[in-house]
């Protein structure tokens, strides 16, 4: 049985510990209180749960916890506010740069479209031999 909570189907063959990190806004810490609180043990496999098991797994997580199309659109929406308020890591935001103060000389290749500005990077091997 396919397991759904807060619109995701968790994989069927893993620790529920795990599958429950399958929903945005859940990772291993905040998984293993959810199973802590409700009394599920976090090495069953997702497919042996039970209904109501499910059920109160749901509900919790539901109650509890802001997850994934909620917390998408409040990312989303504070990411949006530091734009409009013209602040520093909003700019950032915009510029597409790193935001936490990472270093850029080095490092945010990927961030800048992986541009690589040293001698020898770009250069076209010679058309003719001397």
């Amino acid at each position: 049985m396919a397991t759904r909570i807060a619109g995701v189907t968790l994989p069927v063959n893993k620790r529920i510990e795990v599958a429950l990190t399958y929903i945005f806004g859940i990772g291993r810490t905040r998984s293993s209180q959810i199973l802590k609180s409700v009394n599920i043990d976090p090495n069953r496999r997702s497919e042996t749960l039970t209904e109501s098991e499910v059920a109160v797994l749901k509900d919790y997580i539901e109650k509890q916890f802001t997850v994934e199309g909620d917390l998408r659109r409040e990312v989303v929406s504070n990411i949006k506010r530091l734009k409009e308020i013209g602040s520093y890591r909003g700019s950032r935001h915009i510029k597409v740069l790193p935001v936490h103060g990472q270093r850029t000389k080095t490092n945010s290749r990927t961030v800048r479209g992986n541009v690589r500005r040293t001698m020898g990077s770009g250069r076209k091997p010679s058309a003719e031999k001397t």
